[in-house]
């Protein structure tokens, strides 16, 4: 039988990333999210449920993490349930929390300040895999007409779309 472990959030950092490096010089940037669920009761009060999640994230992801969110800001991220166990020394009782690794992250939400962060380009500052290329540039040697996808005796009728 299979197994499943696939974690999916949007949430809001409840505080600011702390980057660590681990002895093999792997960047580790631990936060916490926190996840609200809005309902209705049986007695049609509205209410809210609020979730705070450890969340650990690994290698690059964690250093752009770190460098891109603060406390506050809006983040989607996916990942896996790990569950973390330790004695504690005060009672010496068994303790055990589950927190979230991070194996995937995007923005959400707007941009803060409404625009171009303060100190440049917006595109400038955001990671690699969120910067988005120009088109390609055509030589402007000729006009082109637009290509015609169907020539005028080729019809499509409603019947035809398999929706």
């Amino acid at each position: 039988m299979a197994n499943v472990n696939i974690v999916i959030l949007i949430g809001n950092l409840t505080r600011d990333p702390q980057l660590k490096y681990l002895p093999s010089q792997t960047a580790v940037a631990d936060f916490g999210l926190a996840v609200n669920r809005r309902y209705k009761s049986a007695a049609g009060e509205d209410k809210e449920d609020v979730m705070f999640i450890d969340c650990s994230a690994f290698g690059k992801t964690g250093e752009m993490i770190n460098q891109y969110f603060r406390k506050g800001k809006q983040i989607f991220i996916e990942g896996r349930l790990k569950l973390d166990t330790w004695d504690d020394k005060q009672t010496g009782q068994k303790r055990s929390k589950h927190a979230v690794i991070v194996e995937n992250f995007q923005f959400v939400g707007p941009r803060e300040g409404g625009g171009a962060p303060p100190g440049g380009d917006y595109a400038e500052q955001r990671p690699p895999q969120a910067q988005r290329s120009a088109p390609p540039q055509r030589a402007p040697a000729q006009q082109q007409q637009p290509e015609q996808p169907f020539g005028d005796e080729q019809q499509f009728k409603e019947e035809d779309i398999p929706f």
